[in-house]
């Protein structure tokens, strides 16, 4: 029964229907051009203030969401995001194309828990932060079991997803450096940019070529950039967990 489910997801489709959410954004989004590509300028707000042109990423139907709001924190405005339970994501539109801004720059927080490190020895596999790239692309290229588990996508989450997600992670274990395929779907990567608790507590900056992780993590040159979004969510146990999000910037190459 399962196998013909799975079977009837990958051939079921509906005239003009795509798989992906990305291609209608690819389609009514217009192309930035200018110097600088500012996606978030939070240090640019007050504490408080609406996070549009932000919207939130729900994973899970009926998950927990992550409150996100803009403070003060370390004499500057950030985006915190706190996961009590469950947890969601903060996500904008944009169309960047990867080819003229293949520079992206970003900058976030950890913060020490006063009873341990914010990676509790039960969640030290999964990533306390995340930055996520939303590509569009051309499904048709993909396999059929490729096919399927983007169709399967949009029936199980509330979202579905986009023709690949390539995300920057800060994790536990695994080295800096290290392309980690989700045990999912083969549309989404994480490249870990951070690791380790050395770090808790201090601002770091990331600076990353992405159209040559992009080209790494997926073995194609990648196509228009539709959104970029930040995430975190609850420990692998359950346990909670805090981090701060600054600006975010692409640059031309």
């Amino acid at each position: 029964m399962a196998v013909a489910l799975l079977l009837a997801a990958g051939c079921a489709s509906t005239p003009g229907e795509s798989l992906v959410w990305s291609a209608e954004l690819a389609r009514s989004l217009y192309r930035e051009t200018s110097e600088v590509v500012e996606v978030a300028s939070f240090s640019k707000s007050s504490p408080g203030a609406p996070l549009r042109p932000w919207d939130p990423y729900i994973v899970l139907r009926g998950n927990v969401r992550t409150e996100y709001q803009l403070v003060q924190v370390d004499g500057t405005v950030a985006l915190e995001a706190d996961a009590e339970e469950g947890g969601s994501g903060l996500y904008r539109k944009i169309k960047v194309p990867p080819d003229r801004y293949p520079i992206l720059e970003w900058r976030w927080r950890v913060p020490r828990s006063e009873t341990g490190p914010a990676f509790s020895v039960t969640s030290r596999d999964s990533p306390v932060v995340r930055l996520s790239l939303a590509f569009d692309g051309d499904p048709a290229k993909l396999d059929f079991d490729d096919r399927t588990k983007l169709r399967l996508a949009k029936l199980l989450t509330a979202q579905g997803l986009p023709y690949a997600s390539l995300l920057y992670v800060w994790m536990y274990r695994a080295p800096v450096g290290t392309v980690i395929r989700s045990p999912y779907t083969d549309r989404v990567r994480m490249i870990v940019v951070e690791n380790g608790d050395r770090r808790l507590g201090e601002w770091v900056s990331v600076r990353r070529n992405v159209r040559e992780d992009y080209r790494r993590a997926f073995g194609e040159e990648p196509d228009d950039i539709v959104a970029v979004g930040v995430m975190t969510d609850v420990g692998d146990e359950g346990s909670q967990r805090r981090a701060f999000y600054g600006d975010i910037t692409f640059r031309l190459r």
